[in-house]
């Protein structure tokens, strides 16, 4: 019982609110309105008493109303060309500012993909110039190991070269194994 009364009220509460939208908006038709003027046709007739003179009048208030009517239809169409015409104007307006914008939207694009590409470009330059000190880094690395190595080697030649002033000859070896066997206190 208690949920049909509330849904009663929420209903009366959305047609209030209706009622209120409505006859605000009927309020400002009828103010707005333009009436037509009094047409001379409504009580303009009078039965004469000639029914062929009741067809002649007739005939003439019905071309009357004819010419009147064609008038209006000119009018309805006259003002029809003229919203038609304002309405392209303004879906023309419309196109134009979307275009504007869209161009605008196109240079800003534009300008941001410019930015990255310079952004990038200068990674790619510190990049290189990266791997070119590094690449320099180890050709020095690797000279001065080769230099080292360079002089190990005419460290072991030197002395080499002091050991071999020990050294005997092929020829004097066969004598001097012979002393040595006979001798051994020379060693």
């Amino acid at each position: 019982m208690a949920t049909a009364s509330i849904r009663s009220a929420v209903c009366t509460g959305r047609r209030f609110f209706s009622y209120i939208a409505n006859s605000s908006h009927n309020n400002t038709h009828k103010n707005t309105h333009k009436f037509l003027e009094h047409n001379s046709f409504i009580g303009s007739w009078k039965a004469p008493k000639n029914p062929k003179e009741a067809e002649a009048k007739l005939t003439r208030l019905r071309r009357v109303y004819a010419k009147q009517v064609k008038e209006v239809r000119k009018e309805y169409i006259r003002e029809m060309e003229l919203m038609r015409i304002e309405k392209q104007r303004q879906d023309e307006a419309r196109k134009d500012a979307i275009r504007v914008a869209n161009e605008e939207r196109k240079k800003l694009k534009a300008e941001v993909a410019k930015a990255r590409a310079e952004e990038r470009k200068i990674a790619e330059e510190e990049f290189c110039q990266m791997l070119l000190k590094e690449r320099k880094e180890k050709l020095e690395y690797w000279r001065m190991v080769q230099q080292k190595l360079g002089e190990k080697k005419k460290e072991k030649n030197e002395l080499l070269r002091k050991q071999s002033s020990l050294w005997i000859d092929e020829g004097r070896l066969k004598e001097r194994i012979q002393e040595a066997m006979i001798d051994t206190k020379l060693f």
